[in-house]
């Protein structure tokens, strides 16, 4: 990758010139628990500031970049990282936690994070995600290959906000996926099979049969223990209104 992020680099550095500020490289990729096919390479791009110009100046460089397969970066200016913190705090705790600087300063390193609303944040996060699988869930029931491609690339999504879910607990998130599934499911008492067997299936180290009742079985299981997070994150938004 390092041949494809010094291109985008310079495409980038001669779109923005001196108003690029720094390209940040965050999440999966920049902690070292990327996942082929399933695993989004995040970008940053701080800029001074950002007018409709220089956001159609960047077209080129971005379509080339979304024509290899990654998603298009996100663009804030110096001034709002600071300002945004506060109404994204999942996202900018991941940043926080796991990023690599690709060019410029790192922007990121002296950010205020206020979890003020962090725990409405994460449930509605939550809750959104739950609606989308089981709308998704309907036309991928047709195969078992549909089942797994659903389970492996949403546990992705969820892992990221159990991350939340931990400091809603008081807990320090770990670095990887699996690491914080494990420790969520530790400090909820869930059932960490589910979470572990499509770990398997999106790393292809799934060695069982998995046959069309299996997979739905495994599928209602993962669904059930995803319901059960948010429990526990209503749970903590009552206990702080009981205090109130």
């Amino acid at each position: 990758m390092r041949n494809e992020f010094d291109a985008f680099i310079d495409d980038l550095k001669a779109t923005h010139g001196r108003n690029l500020v720094s390209v940040i490289l965050y999440g999966s990729a920049a902690e070292g628990d990327f996942v082929a096919k399933h695993s989004d390479y995040n970008i940053l791009i701080a800029l001074h500031k950002i007018a409709p110009k220089d956001l159609r100046d960047a077209h080129g460089s971005i379509r080339e970049w979304q024509k290899i397969g990654h998603p298009a970066p996100v663009y804030f200016t110096v001034s709002e990282l600071q300002n945004a913190a506060d109404v994204f705090p999942i996202e900018f705790h991941q940043m926080e936690t796991a990023r690599k600087v690709l060019f410029g300063t790192d922007v990121l390193a002296n950010l205020k994070i206020s979890d003020e609303f962090l725990r409405h944040q994460t449930e509605y996060e939550l809750r959104s995600r739950l609606i989308r699988l089981r709308r998704q869930y309907i036309p991928a029931s047709a195969s078992v290959d549909g089942l797994k491609n659903l389970m492996s690339e949403s546990l992705s999504s969820f892992a990221a906000l159990f991350r939340a879910v931990l400091l809603l607990h008081g807990v320090r998130p770990p670095i990887t996926k699996h690491e914080v599934v494990a420790l969520t499911v530790q400090h909820l008492k869930l059932d960490g099979v589910p979470f572990e067997k499509i770990f398997n299936i999106r790393e292809n180290n799934f060695t069982e049969k998995l046959d069309d009742v299996e997979a739905n079985r495994l599928f209602g299981d993962y669904m059930e223990q995803i319901e059960n997070v948010i429990g526990s994150v209503d749970a903590v938004g009552n206990k702080v209104e009981q205090a109130v």
